[in-house]
Protein backbone atom coordinates (compact mmCIF):
# COMPACT_ATOMS: atom_id res chain seq x y z
CA UNK A 1 0.00 0.00 0.00
CA UNK A 2 3.18 2.59 0.33
CA UNK A 3 4.78 1.90 -2.93
CA UNK A 4 1.66 3.23 -4.69
CA UNK A 5 1.89 7.15 -6.27
CA UNK A 6 -1.01 9.26 -4.68
CA UNK A 7 -2.66 8.99 -7.74
CA UNK A 8 -3.51 5.83 -7.95
CA UNK A 9 -3.85 5.24 -4.03
CA UNK A 10 -6.86 7.72 -4.37
CA UNK A 11 -7.86 6.03 -7.35
CA UNK A 12 -7.82 2.59 -5.32
CA UNK A 13 -9.67 4.37 -2.03
CA UNK A 14 -12.73 5.60 -4.00
CA UNK A 15 -12.94 2.62 -6.18
CA UNK A 16 -12.88 0.59 -2.88
CA UNK A 17 -16.39 2.45 -1.25
CA UNK A 18 -18.27 1.58 -4.56
CA UNK A 19 -16.87 -1.95 -5.26
CA UNK A 20 -17.49 -3.11 -1.01
CA UNK A 21 -21.21 -2.10 -1.33
CA UNK A 22 -21.54 -4.09 -4.86
CA UNK A 23 -19.27 -6.90 -3.08
CA UNK A 24 -21.78 -6.74 0.32
CA UNK A 25 -24.72 -7.74 -1.80
CA UNK A 26 -26.04 -11.12 -2.39
CA UNK A 27 -25.86 -10.84 -6.35
CA UNK A 28 -24.11 -8.18 -8.05
CA UNK A 29 -26.66 -8.00 -11.03
CA UNK A 30 -25.70 -6.53 -14.35
CA UNK A 31 -27.69 -3.33 -13.15
CA UNK A 32 -26.19 -3.55 -9.88
CA UNK A 33 -22.67 -3.86 -12.13
CA UNK A 34 -23.75 -1.13 -14.59
CA UNK A 35 -24.42 1.67 -11.76
CA UNK A 36 -21.01 1.35 -10.08
CA UNK A 37 -19.08 1.36 -13.88
CA UNK A 38 -21.55 4.95 -14.06
CA UNK A 39 -19.93 5.74 -10.77
CA UNK A 40 -16.68 4.84 -11.24
CA UNK A 41 -16.27 5.99 -15.36
CA UNK A 42 -15.60 2.31 -15.91
CA UNK A 43 -16.69 -0.93 -18.15
CA UNK A 44 -18.44 -3.32 -16.99
CA UNK A 45 -15.42 -5.66 -17.10
CA UNK A 46 -13.41 -3.46 -15.07
CA UNK A 47 -15.83 -3.25 -12.60
CA UNK A 48 -16.07 -7.17 -12.55
CA UNK A 49 -12.08 -7.43 -12.29
CA UNK A 50 -11.88 -5.40 -9.49
CA UNK A 51 -15.05 -7.00 -7.47
CA UNK A 52 -12.84 -10.92 -8.34
CA UNK A 53 -9.78 -8.37 -6.88
CA UNK A 54 -11.79 -7.54 -3.77
CA UNK A 55 -13.37 -10.73 -3.07
CA UNK A 56 -10.36 -13.22 -3.87
CA UNK A 57 -8.28 -10.70 -1.53
CA UNK A 58 -8.40 -9.41 2.16
CA UNK A 59 -11.29 -6.41 1.78
CA UNK A 60 -8.27 -3.81 1.89
CA UNK A 61 -8.29 -0.81 -0.38
CA UNK A 62 -4.60 -2.13 -1.62
CA UNK A 63 -6.31 -5.35 -2.74
CA UNK A 64 -7.78 -2.21 -5.86
CA UNK A 65 -4.33 -1.35 -6.63
CA UNK A 66 -3.06 -2.44 -10.62
CA UNK A 67 0.35 -4.12 -11.08
CA UNK A 68 1.77 -0.81 -13.11
CA UNK A 69 0.40 2.63 -13.78
CA UNK A 70 -0.83 3.20 -17.25
CA UNK A 71 -0.61 7.10 -16.48
CA UNK A 72 -4.64 6.59 -15.99
CA UNK A 73 -7.39 9.46 -17.13
CA UNK A 74 -7.61 12.84 -16.07
CA UNK A 75 -3.76 13.20 -15.55
CA UNK A 76 -1.58 16.30 -16.35
CA UNK A 77 -0.18 15.92 -19.58
CA UNK A 78 1.55 19.24 -19.01
CA UNK A 79 5.30 18.44 -18.78
CA UNK A 80 6.35 19.20 -15.11
CA UNK A 81 8.00 22.49 -15.54
CA UNK A 82 5.16 23.88 -17.25
CA UNK A 83 2.87 22.45 -14.62
CA UNK A 84 5.41 24.38 -11.82
CA UNK A 85 4.70 27.39 -13.74
CA UNK A 86 0.81 27.24 -13.76
CA UNK A 87 0.57 26.34 -10.15
CA UNK A 88 2.90 29.23 -9.27
CA UNK A 89 1.58 31.78 -11.35
CA UNK A 90 -2.10 30.86 -9.73
CA UNK A 91 -0.80 31.22 -6.11
CA UNK A 92 0.85 33.91 -6.94
CA UNK A 93 -1.53 35.94 -8.99
CA UNK A 94 -4.92 34.25 -9.16
CA UNK A 95 -5.49 33.44 -5.18
CA UNK A 96 -4.85 36.63 -3.76
CA UNK A 97 -7.47 40.17 -3.05
CA UNK A 98 -6.83 41.81 -6.34
CA UNK A 99 -8.71 38.91 -7.91
CA UNK A 100 -7.12 39.33 -11.33
CA UNK A 101 -8.48 37.93 -14.08
CA UNK A 102 -8.11 34.04 -15.58
CA UNK A 103 -6.89 36.72 -18.86
CA UNK A 104 -4.29 38.38 -16.63
CA UNK A 105 -2.91 35.05 -15.11
CA UNK A 106 -2.80 33.63 -19.23
CA UNK A 107 -0.38 36.51 -19.76
CA UNK A 108 1.86 35.89 -17.28
CA UNK A 109 1.80 32.23 -17.78
CA UNK A 110 2.61 32.69 -21.69
CA UNK A 111 5.49 35.39 -20.14
CA UNK A 112 7.23 33.02 -18.45
CA UNK A 113 7.36 29.69 -20.50
CA UNK A 114 8.77 31.74 -23.62
CA UNK A 115 11.51 33.42 -21.39
CA UNK A 116 12.35 30.18 -20.30
CA UNK A 117 11.87 28.42 -23.67
CA UNK A 118 8.91 26.53 -22.90
CA UNK A 119 5.64 25.25 -24.33
CA UNK A 120 2.91 27.99 -23.56
CA UNK A 121 -0.47 26.00 -22.27
CA UNK A 122 -3.91 26.78 -23.63
CA UNK A 123 -6.15 28.90 -22.13
CA UNK A 124 -8.74 25.73 -21.50
CA UNK A 125 -5.82 23.99 -19.50
CA UNK A 126 -5.56 26.92 -17.56
CA UNK A 127 -9.16 27.12 -17.36
CA UNK A 128 -9.51 23.76 -16.13
CA UNK A 129 -6.66 24.13 -13.46
CA UNK A 130 -8.74 27.32 -11.99
CA UNK A 131 -11.63 24.81 -12.24
CA UNK A 132 -9.59 21.95 -9.97
CA UNK A 133 -9.02 24.65 -7.29
CA UNK A 134 -10.89 24.12 -3.73
CA UNK A 135 -13.82 26.58 -3.93
CA UNK A 136 -13.74 27.28 -0.41
CA UNK A 137 -9.94 28.53 -0.01
CA UNK A 138 -10.33 29.86 -3.92
CA UNK A 139 -12.79 32.26 -2.78
CA UNK A 140 -11.48 32.95 0.97
CA UNK A 141 -7.99 33.86 -0.51
CA UNK A 142 -9.69 36.61 -3.23
CA UNK A 143 -12.85 37.35 -1.55
CA UNK A 144 -12.24 37.08 2.02
CA UNK A 145 -13.30 34.62 4.79
CA UNK A 146 -16.97 36.05 5.04
CA UNK A 147 -17.35 35.41 1.45
CA UNK A 148 -16.00 32.12 1.70
CA UNK A 149 -18.74 31.25 4.14
CA UNK A 150 -21.67 30.34 2.48
CA UNK A 151 -19.05 28.05 0.67
CA UNK A 152 -18.67 25.53 3.40
CA UNK A 153 -21.10 23.63 5.71
CA UNK A 154 -22.95 25.40 8.69
CA UNK A 155 -20.23 24.22 11.60
CA UNK A 156 -22.68 24.60 14.44
CA UNK A 157 -23.82 20.80 14.39
CA UNK A 158 -22.30 18.15 14.47
CA UNK A 159 -23.56 15.37 12.41
CA UNK A 160 -25.33 12.67 14.06
CA UNK A 161 -24.15 9.26 14.98
CA UNK A 162 -26.71 6.62 14.73
CA UNK A 163 -24.50 3.13 14.54
CA UNK A 164 -21.21 1.60 16.24
CA UNK A 165 -18.01 3.07 15.57
CA UNK A 166 -19.58 4.94 12.78
CA UNK A 167 -17.15 7.88 14.22
CA UNK A 168 -14.26 7.23 16.73
CA UNK A 169 -12.59 10.43 18.81
CA UNK A 170 -9.14 10.20 19.81
CA UNK A 171 -6.90 12.28 21.91
CA UNK A 172 -4.21 13.14 24.10
CA UNK A 173 -3.76 14.51 27.53
CA UNK A 174 -1.06 14.37 30.61
CA UNK A 175 -1.95 12.44 33.41
CA UNK A 176 -2.52 13.68 36.46
CA UNK A 177 -1.07 11.98 38.83
CA UNK A 178 3.08 10.81 39.34
CA UNK A 179 3.72 7.63 38.70
CA UNK A 180 7.23 6.14 40.53
CA UNK A 181 9.56 3.17 39.04
CA UNK A 182 9.60 -0.56 39.72
CA UNK A 183 12.63 -0.99 41.97
CA UNK A 184 12.99 2.02 44.10
CA UNK A 185 9.30 3.03 43.93
CA UNK A 186 10.43 6.21 43.81
CA UNK A 187 8.63 8.88 41.40
CA UNK A 188 9.42 9.48 37.44
CA UNK A 189 7.45 11.88 36.67
CA UNK A 190 3.81 11.85 34.96
CA UNK A 191 2.67 9.85 32.19
CA UNK A 192 0.88 10.40 29.11
CA UNK A 193 -2.78 9.12 28.03
CA UNK A 194 -4.17 8.29 24.95
CA UNK A 195 -7.27 7.38 24.94
CA UNK A 196 -10.66 6.85 22.19
CA UNK A 197 -14.34 6.68 22.48
CA UNK A 198 -17.40 5.75 20.87
CA UNK A 199 -19.99 8.41 19.88
CA UNK A 200 -22.66 6.68 19.40
CA UNK A 201 -22.71 4.32 22.83
CA UNK A 202 -20.30 6.48 24.71
CA UNK A 203 -17.90 3.51 24.88
CA UNK A 204 -14.35 3.74 25.78
CA UNK A 205 -12.52 1.97 23.25
CA UNK A 206 -9.17 2.32 23.47
CA UNK A 207 -6.50 3.70 26.37
CA UNK A 208 -2.96 3.71 25.78
CA UNK A 209 -0.23 4.63 28.73
CA UNK A 210 3.20 5.70 28.04
CA UNK A 211 5.96 7.90 29.27
CA UNK A 212 6.61 9.47 25.88
CA UNK A 213 4.83 12.25 24.50
CA UNK A 214 2.49 12.06 22.18
CA UNK A 215 2.84 10.51 18.97
CA UNK A 216 1.95 8.46 15.99
CA UNK A 217 2.87 5.27 17.52
CA UNK A 218 0.79 6.03 20.86
CA UNK A 219 -1.73 6.38 17.89
CA UNK A 220 -1.09 3.87 16.26
CA UNK A 221 -1.02 1.39 19.71
CA UNK A 222 -4.48 2.44 20.90
CA UNK A 223 -5.53 2.10 17.61
CA UNK A 224 -4.68 -1.81 17.70
CA UNK A 225 -5.67 -1.70 21.67
CA UNK A 226 -9.17 -0.69 20.01
CA UNK A 227 -9.22 -3.00 17.03
CA UNK A 228 -8.77 -6.31 18.94
CA UNK A 229 -10.03 -8.05 22.06
CA UNK A 230 -8.93 -6.62 25.64
CA UNK A 231 -9.32 -9.91 27.72
CA UNK A 232 -5.35 -10.99 26.98
CA UNK A 233 -4.53 -7.41 27.85
CA UNK A 234 -6.83 -7.42 31.35
CA UNK A 235 -5.38 -11.02 31.81
CA UNK A 236 -1.84 -9.55 31.88
CA UNK A 237 -2.35 -7.12 34.24
CA UNK A 238 -4.07 -9.18 37.12
CA UNK A 239 -7.35 -7.22 36.52
CA UNK A 240 -10.32 -8.33 36.66
CA UNK A 241 -12.93 -6.82 35.01
CA UNK A 242 -15.36 -7.15 31.68
CA UNK A 243 -14.42 -4.91 28.62
CA UNK A 244 -15.82 -6.17 25.85
CA UNK A 245 -15.76 -3.38 23.69
CA UNK A 246 -13.52 -3.58 20.39
CA UNK A 247 -13.33 -2.93 16.62
CA UNK A 248 -11.96 -1.25 13.98
CA UNK A 249 -13.69 2.12 13.71
CA UNK A 250 -15.63 3.45 10.40
CA UNK A 251 -14.10 6.93 11.10
CA UNK A 252 -11.09 8.45 13.68
CA UNK A 253 -11.76 11.81 14.24
CA UNK A 254 -9.40 13.64 15.87
CA UNK A 255 -7.60 17.36 16.22
CA UNK A 256 -5.28 18.70 13.61
CA UNK A 257 -2.01 17.82 15.93
CA UNK A 258 1.15 16.96 13.95
CA UNK A 259 1.11 12.90 15.27
CA UNK A 260 -2.36 12.23 13.45
CA UNK A 261 -1.10 13.79 10.08
CA UNK A 262 1.78 11.52 9.28
CA UNK A 263 2.15 9.35 6.07
CA UNK A 264 2.23 6.29 8.43
CA UNK A 265 -1.78 7.12 9.92
CA UNK A 266 -3.18 8.16 6.80
CA UNK A 267 -2.08 4.93 4.94
CA UNK A 268 -2.93 3.01 7.79
CA UNK A 269 -6.65 4.12 8.13
CA UNK A 270 -6.89 3.94 4.42
CA UNK A 271 -5.95 0.49 4.46
CA UNK A 272 -8.14 -0.96 6.94
CA UNK A 273 -10.83 1.44 5.76
CA UNK A 274 -10.74 3.92 8.41
CA UNK A 275 -12.17 7.11 7.08
CA UNK A 276 -9.34 9.94 8.94
CA UNK A 277 -11.37 13.10 9.66
CA UNK A 278 -10.05 16.39 11.23
CA UNK A 279 -11.87 18.73 13.58
CA UNK A 280 -12.26 21.97 11.90
CA UNK A 281 -9.83 24.88 13.66
CA UNK A 282 -11.81 27.10 15.85
CA UNK A 283 -14.66 24.40 16.58
CA UNK A 284 -13.41 22.50 19.88
CA UNK A 285 -16.75 20.95 20.70
CA UNK A 286 -16.56 18.75 17.39
CA UNK A 287 -14.04 16.44 19.64
CA UNK A 288 -16.06 17.48 22.85
CA UNK A 289 -16.92 14.03 23.80
CA UNK A 290 -13.64 12.71 23.76
CA UNK A 291 -12.39 15.77 26.18
CA UNK A 292 -15.45 15.20 28.28
CA UNK A 293 -14.62 11.62 28.90
CA UNK A 294 -10.62 12.35 29.70
CA UNK A 295 -11.92 15.27 32.18
CA UNK A 296 -13.96 13.20 33.60
CA UNK A 297 -11.25 10.21 34.21
CA UNK A 298 -8.83 13.27 35.22
CA UNK A 299 -11.09 14.37 38.06
CA UNK A 300 -11.55 10.47 38.94
CA UNK A 301 -7.27 10.77 39.45
CA UNK A 302 -7.78 13.64 41.66
CA UNK A 303 -10.32 12.79 44.15
CA UNK A 304 -9.03 8.56 44.27
CA UNK A 305 -5.35 7.95 43.34
CA UNK A 306 -2.43 9.07 45.82
CA UNK A 307 0.37 11.19 44.10
CA UNK A 308 -2.44 13.49 41.93
CA UNK A 309 -0.88 16.66 40.57
CA UNK A 310 -4.47 18.05 40.51
CA UNK A 311 -5.52 20.23 37.53
CA UNK A 312 -3.14 23.46 37.83
CA UNK A 313 -0.56 24.48 41.02
CA UNK A 314 -3.56 26.45 42.69
CA UNK A 315 -5.97 23.45 43.10
CA UNK A 316 -2.84 21.04 44.32
CA UNK A 317 -1.77 24.35 47.43
CA UNK A 318 0.08 22.41 49.62
CA UNK A 319 0.03 18.63 48.77
CA UNK A 320 3.05 16.58 48.10
CA UNK A 321 2.60 14.81 44.71
CA UNK A 322 5.61 13.22 44.35
CA UNK A 323 6.28 12.42 47.98
CA UNK A 324 2.32 10.74 47.82
CA UNK A 325 2.84 8.77 44.69
CA UNK A 326 2.80 4.92 45.19
CA UNK A 327 1.58 3.73 41.85
CA UNK A 328 3.75 2.21 38.85
CA UNK A 329 2.73 2.54 35.43
CA UNK A 330 1.36 -1.27 35.27
CA UNK A 331 -0.85 0.18 38.46
CA UNK A 332 -1.66 2.69 36.62
CA UNK A 333 -2.78 0.93 33.61
CA UNK A 334 -4.55 -1.68 36.17
CA UNK A 335 -6.67 1.12 38.37
CA UNK A 336 -7.75 2.71 34.39
CA UNK A 337 -9.10 -0.65 33.39
CA UNK A 338 -10.82 -0.86 36.37
CA UNK A 339 -12.39 2.27 36.12
CA UNK A 340 -13.15 2.29 32.38
CA UNK A 341 -15.45 -1.09 33.56
CA UNK A 342 -16.93 1.44 36.37
CA UNK A 343 -17.68 4.12 33.84
CA UNK A 344 -19.64 1.31 31.09
CA UNK A 345 -22.09 0.47 34.02
CA UNK A 346 -22.85 3.72 35.34
CA UNK A 347 -25.65 6.31 33.70
CA UNK A 348 -24.60 8.06 31.46
CA UNK A 349 -26.23 11.44 31.60
CA UNK A 350 -26.17 12.80 27.83
CA UNK A 351 -27.64 9.37 27.20
CA UNK A 352 -29.87 8.29 30.01
CA UNK A 353 -28.85 5.09 30.40
CA UNK A 354 -25.38 3.23 30.84
CA UNK A 355 -22.83 3.36 27.54
CA UNK A 356 -22.67 -0.42 28.29
CA UNK A 357 -26.50 -1.16 27.40
CA UNK A 358 -26.38 1.20 24.84
CA UNK A 359 -23.67 -0.69 23.59
CA UNK A 360 -25.23 -4.02 23.39
CA UNK A 361 -28.70 -2.89 22.07
CA UNK A 362 -26.75 -0.83 18.96
CA UNK A 363 -24.52 -4.46 18.62
CA UNK A 364 -27.68 -6.27 18.99
CA UNK A 365 -29.60 -4.15 16.01
CA UNK A 366 -26.44 -3.78 14.05
CA UNK A 367 -24.01 -7.25 14.80
CA UNK A 368 -21.00 -6.55 16.55
CA UNK A 369 -18.34 -4.90 15.00
CA UNK A 370 -15.73 -6.75 13.47
CA UNK A 371 -12.14 -6.93 15.25
CA UNK A 372 -8.81 -7.59 14.58
CA UNK A 373 -7.16 -11.38 15.36
CA UNK A 374 -3.60 -10.24 14.76
CA UNK A 375 -2.63 -6.76 16.76
CA UNK A 376 1.18 -6.97 15.77
CA UNK A 377 -0.07 -7.18 12.43
CA UNK A 378 -2.53 -4.36 12.53
CA UNK A 379 -0.07 -2.34 14.44
CA UNK A 380 2.73 -2.62 11.78
CA UNK A 381 0.56 -0.90 9.04
CA UNK A 382 0.65 2.50 11.72
CA UNK A 383 4.83 2.27 12.47
CA UNK A 384 6.79 5.13 11.16
CA UNK A 385 7.81 4.65 7.88
CA UNK A 386 11.45 4.72 6.11
CA UNK A 387 12.60 4.37 2.58
CA UNK A 388 15.97 2.67 1.95
CA UNK A 389 17.96 0.86 -0.59
CA UNK A 390 18.91 -3.10 0.23
CA UNK A 391 22.46 -3.20 -0.05
CA UNK A 392 24.72 -6.62 0.06
CA UNK A 393 24.71 -6.27 4.07
CA UNK A 394 21.01 -5.53 4.41
CA UNK A 395 19.61 -2.29 5.32
CA UNK A 396 21.42 0.31 7.31
CA UNK A 397 18.70 3.03 9.53
CA UNK A 398 20.72 5.18 11.84
CA UNK A 399 23.78 3.61 11.85
CA UNK A 400 22.42 0.59 12.54
CA UNK A 401 22.57 -2.78 10.19
CA UNK A 402 19.64 -5.01 9.46
CA UNK A 403 20.19 -8.49 7.87
CA UNK A 404 18.78 -11.82 7.46
CA UNK A 405 19.19 -14.40 5.17
CA UNK A 406 15.73 -13.94 3.36
CA UNK A 407 16.85 -10.64 2.21
CA UNK A 408 19.20 -12.77 -0.80
CA UNK A 409 16.69 -12.44 -3.20
CA UNK A 410 16.10 -8.89 -2.57
CA UNK A 411 19.96 -8.40 -2.49
CA UNK A 412 19.92 -9.87 -5.87
CA UNK A 413 17.84 -7.70 -7.94
CA UNK A 414 18.45 -5.09 -5.52
CA UNK A 415 20.02 -2.79 -8.83
CA UNK A 416 16.34 -2.79 -10.23
CA UNK A 417 14.48 -2.60 -6.48
CA UNK A 418 14.71 1.25 -5.67
CA UNK A 419 14.02 2.49 -2.19
CA UNK A 420 12.05 0.02 -0.34
CA UNK A 421 9.28 0.54 2.70
CA UNK A 422 10.61 -0.02 6.14
CA UNK A 423 8.53 0.21 9.32
CA UNK A 424 10.24 0.75 12.69
CA UNK A 425 8.43 0.38 16.28
CA UNK A 426 10.66 3.28 18.21
CA UNK A 427 10.40 1.36 21.53
CA UNK A 428 12.15 -1.72 20.22
CA UNK A 429 14.58 -1.00 17.15
CA UNK A 430 16.25 -4.32 17.28
CA UNK A 431 14.49 -5.24 14.58
CA UNK A 432 12.12 -3.96 11.54
CA UNK A 433 9.91 -4.94 9.20
CA UNK A 434 10.20 -4.40 5.28
CA UNK A 435 8.01 -4.14 2.84
CA UNK A 436 8.66 -6.87 -0.23
CA UNK A 437 9.21 -5.68 -3.61
CA UNK A 438 5.32 -6.37 -4.82
CA UNK A 439 4.30 -4.47 -2.17
CA UNK A 440 2.16 -7.52 -0.35
CA UNK A 441 4.20 -8.97 2.39
CA UNK A 442 6.03 -7.96 5.40
CA UNK A 443 9.61 -9.38 6.33
CA UNK A 444 10.86 -9.20 9.97
CA UNK A 445 13.95 -8.52 9.43
CA UNK A 446 16.80 -8.38 12.36
CA UNK A 447 20.00 -6.95 13.67
CA UNK A 448 22.89 -7.98 11.51
CA UNK A 449 24.29 -8.50 14.82
CA UNK A 450 21.99 -10.91 16.66
CA UNK A 451 24.21 -10.47 19.88
CA UNK A 452 23.13 -6.67 19.98
CA UNK A 453 20.52 -5.91 22.95
CA UNK A 454 17.09 -4.75 22.24
CA UNK A 455 17.60 -0.62 22.54
CA UNK A 456 14.43 2.19 21.90
CA UNK A 457 15.18 4.93 19.49
CA UNK A 458 14.86 7.42 22.39
CA UNK A 459 18.18 5.68 23.69
CA UNK A 460 19.47 5.47 20.09
CA UNK A 461 19.30 9.19 19.52
CA UNK A 462 21.08 10.14 23.01
CA UNK A 463 23.53 8.01 22.31
CA UNK A 464 24.25 9.66 19.03
CA UNK A 465 24.43 13.12 20.38
CA UNK A 466 26.58 11.84 22.88
CA UNK A 467 29.11 10.80 20.57
CA UNK A 468 28.73 14.08 17.92
CA UNK A 469 29.46 15.83 21.41
CA UNK A 470 32.47 13.71 21.91
CA UNK A 471 33.65 14.76 18.92
CA UNK A 472 33.08 11.89 16.46
CA UNK A 473 32.21 12.82 13.12
CA UNK A 474 31.33 9.47 11.95
CA UNK A 475 29.66 7.14 14.15
CA UNK A 476 30.04 3.41 13.65
CA UNK A 477 27.12 0.90 15.70
CA UNK A 478 29.74 -0.55 17.42
CA UNK A 479 30.33 3.09 19.27
CA UNK A 480 27.08 3.22 19.79
CA UNK A 481 25.86 0.09 20.87
CA UNK A 482 28.94 0.63 23.59
CA UNK A 483 27.75 4.79 24.23
CA UNK A 484 24.31 2.96 25.22
CA UNK A 485 25.48 0.71 27.37
CA UNK A 486 27.32 3.12 29.45
CA UNK A 487 24.22 5.47 29.65
CA UNK A 488 22.63 2.20 31.03
CA UNK A 489 25.01 1.74 33.45
CA UNK A 490 25.11 5.70 34.86
CA UNK A 491 21.10 5.63 34.79
CA UNK A 492 21.38 2.35 36.94
CA UNK A 493 23.89 3.94 39.28
CA UNK A 494 22.07 7.51 39.42
CA UNK A 495 18.50 5.68 39.84
CA UNK A 496 18.05 5.87 43.33
CA UNK A 497 18.79 9.70 43.41
CA UNK A 498 17.72 11.23 39.90
CA UNK A 499 14.48 11.37 38.76
CA UNK A 500 15.37 11.38 34.90
CA UNK A 501 17.43 8.68 35.44
CA UNK A 502 14.56 6.76 36.84
CA UNK A 503 12.48 7.62 34.05
CA UNK A 504 15.29 6.63 31.81
CA UNK A 505 15.09 3.18 32.76
CA UNK A 506 11.33 2.74 33.11
CA UNK A 507 11.33 3.76 29.88
CA UNK A 508 13.99 1.51 28.83
CA UNK A 509 12.41 -1.48 31.08
CA UNK A 510 9.22 -1.12 29.36
CA UNK A 511 10.28 -1.92 26.17
CA UNK A 512 8.54 -4.66 24.57
CA UNK A 513 10.64 -7.46 24.41
CA UNK A 514 10.86 -8.95 20.67
CA UNK A 515 9.71 -12.20 19.84
CA UNK A 516 11.89 -13.63 16.82
CA UNK A 517 8.53 -16.29 16.26
CA UNK A 518 5.76 -14.01 15.68
CA UNK A 519 5.39 -12.54 12.35
CA UNK A 520 3.13 -9.40 11.67
CA UNK A 521 1.88 -10.69 8.43
CA UNK A 522 1.82 -14.34 6.41
CA UNK A 523 5.36 -15.22 5.61
CA UNK A 524 6.98 -14.37 2.15
CA UNK A 525 6.27 -17.07 -0.32
CA UNK A 526 9.40 -19.65 -0.43
CA UNK A 527 11.83 -19.05 -3.46
CA UNK A 528 13.23 -22.07 -5.60
CA UNK A 529 16.76 -22.26 -4.32
CA UNK A 530 17.44 -25.47 -5.99
CA UNK A 531 19.71 -28.38 -4.22
CA UNK A 532 21.39 -27.21 -1.26
CA UNK A 533 24.71 -28.11 -0.29
CA UNK A 534 25.61 -28.12 3.45
CA UNK A 535 27.00 -25.05 4.34
CA UNK A 536 25.84 -23.32 1.68
CA UNK A 537 24.49 -20.06 3.64
CA UNK A 538 28.11 -19.26 4.61
CA UNK A 539 30.11 -16.91 1.76
CA UNK A 540 33.50 -14.98 2.26
CA UNK A 541 33.87 -11.55 2.02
Amino acid sequence: MLTASDELWEAAVRQAAVISRLAALDSAGVTAVDAAADELGLSRRQVYVLLGRWRDGGGVVSDLLPGRSDGGRGGSRLPDDVEAIVRQVLHARYLTRQRRSVAAVCREITRLCRVRGLQVPSRGTVLRRVAQLDPVQSTQAREGRDAARTKSSAGGVPPEITQLLQQVQMDHTPVDVIVVDERQRLPIGRPYLTAAIDVASRCIMGLVVTLEAPSATSVGLCLARMATGKQAWLEQLGVEAVWPMSGKPHELYVDNASEFKSEALRRGCEQHGVALSYRPPGLPHFGGIVERVIGTMMGLVHDELPGTTFSNVTERGAYDSDGRAVLTMAELNAWLALAVACYHGQVHDGLGRTPAAVWFELAERDGTPGTVSNETAFLVDFLPVFRRTVSRSGFVIDHVQYYCDALKPWIARRDELGKLVLRRDPRDISRIWALDPDGTTYLAVPYRVLSRPPISIWEQQAAITRLRQQGRADVDEQALFATVAQMREITDTAAATTRKARRDRERRTSTPAADPNVLPVPAAPAVEMGMVRPFEVIEQW
